[in-house]
């Protein structure tokens, strides 16, 4: 395909940084702090080991 003034792959590259850009913006917005201790749906306790798991 032709690609006019940018070089080989350049489209794809500003593809995957705006797709990188966005993970960043979005992996800012979790939520962070005290973990809950009971389910919000039907209050069961929620096991200890999850309240203190890392978060991805």
């Amino acid at each position: 395909m032709a690609g006019g003034w940018s070089r080989d792959g350049s489209v794809q590259e500003q593809i995957d940084a705006s797709v990188e850009d966005e993970i960043e913006r979005a992996r800012s917005q979790l939520t962070v702090g005290e973990s809950a201790t009971k389910c919000d749906e039907c209050g069961a306790p929620i096991p200890e080991a999850n309240i203190n798991a890392p978060s991805t």
